[in-house]
């Protein structure tokens, strides 16, 4: 590939993977979409935020605004949100235009339902950081031991889709556990007051826990799962999609940047997280050491999308979500 073939997004795209340390096989897509005539009906973006997301960094470090406001953009903030479920259902319901950069489970779940919305792009970033806790004083000191006990996990979202996975690695039947569907919000003072035994929950809230409840991983999925069945992904409806594609070009090159920087800057980004989040240094020291980096796709990336398909077959399967998926169908390039 010549220099003179590179698009200004992939330009872009490869930056954020070279000041990440990324190799650059991997971003680029695995073909070239034909350029489309973009569209554009609001000079307004209404977008889903939650702490410890990548929008968090954006809307405090403020250059994502400034991007967007040199092509005629504004951007409102939406949120905070708890988890991806009620950042969708806001996109559904009208009242934001994008959301965070979450959980494609939910995503999925929703899109069965009859939920209007598409992924635009997708982010894998590492390492990944979602676990099962327990509590050192619980007698609970490997998976097996979760059997006969109470997990707290966020309903076809990445607690239940990790707890799962640690069953099946190990063998448990799922049936020996009792899975106890809880948001964040709830989950987390159900685990420190001990009505329930663990938890599996993602970053920073789960490293936040373990730290204040003198607890410890269970199952780590950047350690322990074998292959990567959700991504972090951005969502809209299909038809703010078809009617302002040129802004969701802008945003996506913009959250690019966002990234980028997040991966060359791990400390002053988690630094930023912390400001919103208000947790203790040693959490937010420990956040800074796993130098988490991200690496984005979009859907015209068929590698990509042939492994977030095995990884859709895999949730159907198990009954994480209630019915096979053709992903490609609800992924739309711009």
């Amino acid at each position: 590939m010549t220099d003179s073939s590179l698009t200004r997004r992939q330009l872009l795209r490869a930056a954020g993977g070279l000041l990440a340390g990324v190799a650059t096989s991997g971003l680029f897509p695995a073909h070239a979409a034909e350029p489309r005539k973009l569209t554009r009906s609001t000079d307004t973006v209404r977008i889903g935020w939650g702490y410890g997301s990548l929008p968090d960094i954006a809307k405090q470090r403020g250059v994502f605004e400034k991007t967007l406001a040199a092509k005629g953009i504004k951007v409102e903030w939406i949120g905070p949100f708890p988890n991806h479920a009620p950042s969708i259902q806001a996109v559904v319901g009208g009242s934001a235009d994008f959301g965070f950069w979450g959980s494609t489970t939910p995503a999925l779940a929703s899109m069965l339902a009859g939920s209007p919305i598409v992924f635009n792009a997708f982010d894998i970033y590492s390492p990944r950081s979602t676990a099962i806790i327990a509590k050192k004083s619980s007698g609970i000191n490997s998976v097996a031991d979760l059997a006969g006990r109470k997990v707290a996990v966020n309903r076809s979202g990445l607690g239940e889709f990790l707890l799962i996975a640690a069953l099946e690695k190990h063998r448990v039947d799922r049936d020996k556990v009792q899975f106890i569907y809880l948001n964040p919000p709830d989950a987390a003072p159900a685990f420190a007051q001990g009505k329930v035994d663990a938890w599996s929950m993602w970053s920073p809230g789960v490293d936040i826990s373990r730290f204040s409840n003198d607890a410890k991983d269970i199952f780590n999925e950047g350690r322990d799962l074998d292959f990567l069945i959700d991504y972090s992904s951005l969502v809209t409806r299909r038809k703010f999609t078809e009617e302002n594609s040129e802004l969701i070009r802008a945003v996506i090159d913009a959250y690019y940047v966002e990234g980028s920087w997040q991966s060359a800057h791990s400390a002053d980004a988690e630094l930023l997280v912390q400001r919103e989040g208000k947790y203790p240094d040693q959490v937010r020291d420990y956040l800074a050491s796993l130098k988490r980096v991200n690496q984005f796709h979009e859907p015209d990336d068929a590698a990509f999308i042939a492994q977030f398909q095995r990884a859709a077959d895999w949730l159907a399967e198990r009954k994480i979500i209630n019915s096979r998926i053709k992903v490609a169908d609800y992924s739309i390039k711009v």
